[in-house]
């Protein structure tokens, strides 16, 4: 007799879909679809109607949050009837809530436009309280839009009757445990300060000129690469840091300073790291130079 399978109800706040169609190219959906029956997603057709779920008892095991949220009706309005009403109706059937992507984490960019009444689940932003100031069953999955992988790998997990371990923003600690710099290719140019002038180049380091996020951001996006294949760095592009309580910043592309010094890393001293900055910054790199020639050239 084969396993039971989990039950997922799908529902979206305020939201682009950008993280609906992340989960839609996950690439082994037919070994996901073995283990989990999809109750709703707006996207998807559906056996039953959505009316005939809210007006349902019945528990179901997953509660998938896409988008920002807000208890004001007139910046949230769906499905013919309160969307608190609809939210608090599923959220209490639901054995764990999943929160996927920035913006059900935090607020995201929907934040930014009324930071007063629109959040995330459990944070406005940094600032813990949200949509509801306390539940203990939820799990945040913040990203821009999230990573398949890191949305099914939770889920089977907790299939599996497996404890996921949470941060302080109630992030796996399996896949936010890491900083986007761990693994990043750059790294050398990194510790040289070796310095990408260009977008898009494939040698140098994107922190200074470009405001690269990779050494403050926890994510592991350069361990388990997009479609298998590629990284924002990888590509040439900047982190921006869409995993973090302030994302998106205002100036996603520009280094944030103090007194012309840059923001230091995730867990080294301001004053070791930019001792050891002034160190590195005065050696010259023949090697790391010429190819970063090579290739402006």
């Amino acid at each position: 007799m084969p396993p039971k399978k989990s039950t997922i109800v799908w529902l979206q706040g305020l939201t682009c879909n950008g993280n609906s169609h992340s989960f839609f190219n996950y690439p082994q959906m037919p070994s996901f679809a073995a283990s989990f029956d999809m109750l709703y997603h707006p996207l998807l057709g559906g056996e039953g109607s959505f009316e005939t779920l809210l007006d349902g008892t019945s528990s179901f095991d997953f509660l998938i949050l896409e988008g920002a949220l807000s208890q004001d009706e007139s910046i949230l309005q769906k499905f013919n009837r309160p969307f608190s009403q609809v939210l608090n109706n599923l959220s209490s059937r639901a054995k764990t809530i999943v929160c996927a992507g920035s913006c059900a984490s935090f607020g995201g960019i929907f934040r930014l436009r009324d930071p007063e009444r629109i959040s995330g689940a459990l944070f406005r932003g940094k600032e813990a309280g949200g949509y509801w100031n306390i539940k203990h069953n939820v799990i945040n999955l913040p990203g821009c839009p999230v990573h398949p992988r890191w949305l099914v790998d939770t889920l089977l997990l907790l299939h599996q009757g497996e404890k996921v371990f949470l941060d302080t923003y109630l992030r796996p600690k399996e896949i936010y445990g890491y900083l986007v710099h761990h693994g990043c290719l750059r790294n050398e140019y990194f510790e040289w300060k070796v310095d990408s002038k260009q977008l898009g180049q494939k040698e140098g380091c994107l922190f200074y000129e470009h405001g690269c996020q990779g050494p403050m951001s926890h994510a592991n996006c350069n361990k388990i690469l997009w479609n298998e294949v590629s990284s924002k760095t990888r590509a040439g592009s900047p982190c921006l840091g869409c995993t973090e309580f302030d994302f998106p910043r205002r100036a996603l592309y520009e280094t944030q300073t103090n007194m012309s010094l840059p923001q230091t890393p995730v867990g080294i001293s301001k004053r070791a790291y930019y001792s050891l900055a002034g160190v590195a910054k005065s050696f010259k790199i023949e090697r790391l130079e010429r190819k970063l020639i090579d290739e402006n050239n």
